[in-house]
C-alpha cells in the first residue's frame, strides 16, 4: 500500500450488541466476538506501520446498560487482559489503559496494572484501551489537575491541558475509524481528535476485517491534511 500511513489510529468499536441481536445471542457474545476483531486489527495495523492503536472499549455512559451486560464486560476485560498479556509481550506491543480506572473493582484494577507493567518494556507498538472513559471526563480531570498543581490562570494554555490528559505521551490520532454505521464521535478523545481524519463504515465491529482497515488506510492516504490552515 502506497502513501502516508497514520502513526496513530483511534477506533470507536460500534456494533457488538447489534451483531449479537442479529444472531439471537446475548449481548456479551457480541463483545466476545469483538475481542477477536481487536486481535486481528492490532496485528494488521502493526504490519502496515501503525504505531498506536486506541480502542473505545467502555464509556462512562455505558454504566447505564443492563447490569448483566456491564458485569459481563468487566469480567471479559479481566479475562482478556490476563489471557492476552503473553501474546502482547511476544508481539512486543505495549498495553495502556486510560479512563477513570479508580471506579473499577480492585481485582480488575490489579489485572490492568499487572498487564501494563508486564508490557511496559515492549517497543513495537502501543495498544491503548479506553475503559470507563469519557472525553469530557478526561478534560475535567485535566482541569482538576491544573487546579491541584496551583497553576495561575495566565499560565493555562493548550500545553498545560494536554500534558495532564490520560496519555500525554501519545501523539494525537491521525485517523478516527467508526464502525456500525453511525456518524458521531460519542465523547471519544474530544481533545485529541481535533484534527484527525475520519472514516466510517456500516460494518459492525465483530465483522470488521483486514480489508476494511485497508479501505480506511487507502482513504487516509488519498487525503491532504491541512490542520485548519
Amino acid at each position: 500500500m502506497s502513501g502516508p500511513v497514520p502513526r496513530h489510529i483511534a477506533i470507536v468499536m460500534d456494533g457488538n450488541r447489534r451483531w449479537a441481536r442479529q444472531r439471537h445471542l446475548p449481548a456479551i457474545a457480541g463483545h466476545r466476538a469483538g475481542v477477536e476483531t481487536i486481535r486481528r486489527t492490532l496485528r494488521a495495523a502493526r504490519e502496515r506501520g501503525v504505531e498506536y492503536l486506541t480502542l473505545y472499549s467502555f464509556s462512562t455512559e455505558n454504566w447505564s446498560r443492563e447490569p448483566d451486560e456491564v458485569s459481563g464486560l468487566m469480567a471479559l476485560l479481566e479475562e482478556t487482559i490476563r489471557r492476552e498479556t503473553a501474546s502482547l509481550i511476544k508481539d512486543d506491543v505495549r498495553l495502556r489503559v486510560i479512563g477513570r480506572l479508580h471506579d473499577l473493582t480492585p481485582a480488575l484494577q490489579k489485572a490492568i496494572a499487572g498487564a501494563v507493567d508486564a508490557t511496559s518494556v515492549c517497543k513495537r507498538g502501543v495498544m491503548t484501551l479506553a475503559f470507563n472513559y469519557g472525553g469530557r471526563a478526561e478534560i475535567v480531570d485535566a482541569v482538576r489537575a491544573i487546579v491541584k498543581d496551583g497553576i495561575e490562570p495566565d499560565q493555562v494554555d493548550e500545553a498545560a491541558i494536554a500534558s495532564r490528559l490520560y496519555a500525554p505521551d501519545h501523539p494525537d490520532p491521525d485517523l478516527l475509524i467508526r464502525t456500525g454505521g453511525e456518524l458521531r464521535v460519542s465523547n471519544f478523545l474530544l481533545w485529541e481528535v481535533a484534527y484527525a481524519e475520519m472514516w466510517a463504515t456500516s460494518v459492525l465491529w465483530p465483522d470488521f476485517q483486514v480489508k476494511d482497515l485497508d479501505d480506511a488506510l487507502r482513504s487516509y492516504a488519498d487525503r491532504e491534511r491541512r490542520f485548519g490552515r
